[in-house]
C-alpha cells in the first residue's frame, strides 16, 4: 500500500519538536533555549513555541538555572518496557484535554490491515460520541475519519478499499459513487479537515483532520450533534491546530 506525503503543519511542527528535543537529551545536566536555538537553528518565536507545548506535555522541563532536561513524559515513552501502556495513557490524558478545548468527543483512529480502527476516544455528558450505528471499517466512504484515512492512501489504496467495502447509502447525502468519491478525496488538500455533513448519520456532523506518522496511516477527528453544526468548522481548525502533541506521542 503506497501513501500519499503531503506533509501537514503538524508534521512540521513535530519535527521541529524532534530536534529540540534530541538537543535536550543530549545535554543531560541542562541546555538553555540560547543553546538550543543556535544548535537547531530555529527562531526565538518558534523556539519558544515549542517548548511551552513539550512543557505542557512534560516531554522537557525546567531546572533551578532554567535550563532545559528531557521531562517525565518523555523517559516513560522512550523505555521500552511499558512503553504502549505509557503511550496510551498519554494519548487519553491529551485526548481528554482536547475534548475540553473543543467542546466535543475527540478520536484518534488507524487505518491498520486494510481496515478503519478507532483506537481511542475522550467523550463526556455534554460532549456525546458518536453512535457507530454502522461498523466504521464498513463505513469509510461516509464518515469524516475514514474520508481523512483514505485521502492517505494512493488512488489504487483507495480503489481496493472501496472494492472490499461497496459504498452504502446511510443518509440523504451518503455518497455512493466510487467516481464521484474518489474525485473528492483525490482533490483533498491535506491542510484542510475533512467534513461529514450528517452523511454517516442524521443529527452528527464530524470533521477529521491526519496524523500520519512514518509509514502509519492515522487521523484525529472530533463529532458533534447537528445543533451545534455551526461550531463545525472553528472547532476543525483548533483541532487541526493542536494536532501535533498527539502526532510527537505516535512518532518518540
Amino acid at each position: 500500500m503506497a501513501l500519499r506525503h503531503e506533509p501537514t503543519a503538524s508534521y512540521h511542527s513535530v519535527q521541529d519538536a524532534l530536534r529540540v528535543l534530541e538537543t535536550v537529551a543530549r545535554h543531560t545536566t541542562g541546555v538553555t533555549d540560547t543553546d538550543i536555538a543556535r544548535e537547531t537553528g530555529l527562531g526565538t518565536e518558534r523556539l519558544t513555541t515549542l517548548l511551552r507545548m513539550l512543557r505542557r506535555e512534560a516531554y522537557v522541563e525546567q531546572i533551578t538555572d532554567g535550563a532545559y532536561v528531557t521531562g517525565a513524559a518523555f523517559a516513560r515513552l522512550g523505555a521500552a518496557e511499558g512503553h504502549e501502556e505509557a503511550l496510551r495513557e498519554k494519548l487519553q490524558r491529551t485526548l481528554d484535554r482536547l475534548r475540553d478545548r473543543v467542546g466535543a468527543a475527540v478520536y484518534i483512529s488507524r487505518y491498520v490491515d486494510g481496515e478503519v480502527k478507532v483506537t481511542q476516544y475522550a467523550d463526556g455528558p455534554a460532549t456525546p460520541k458518536v453512535n457507530e450505528w454502522v461498523d466504521f471499517r464498513y463505513s469509510a466512504h461516509a464518515t469524516a475519519v475514514g474520508k481523512s484515512l483514505l485521502t492517505q492512501l494512493d488512488h489504487d489504496g483507495r480503489r481496493d478499499h472501496l472494492a472490499r467495502h461497496r459504498p452504502a447509502r446511510l443518509t440523504s447525502r451518503t455518497i455512493t459513487s466510487d467516481t464521484l468519491l474518489l474525485s473528492r478525496l483525490a482533490a483533498q488538500p491535506p491542510t484542510v479537515p475533512v467534513l461529514d455533513l450528517q452523511e454517516y448519520a442524521v443529527g452528527t456532523v464530524c470533521a477529521a483532520v491526519p496524523i500520519t506518522a512514518g509509514s502509519s496511516v492515522g487521523c484525529l477527528a472530533l463529532s458533534l450533534p447537528l445543533a451545534h453544526a455551526h461550531r463545525l468548522r472553528q472547532a476543525a481548525d483548533t483541532l487541526n491546530r493542536n494536532a501535533a502533541p498527539v502526532l510527537l506521542s505516535l512518532t518518540i
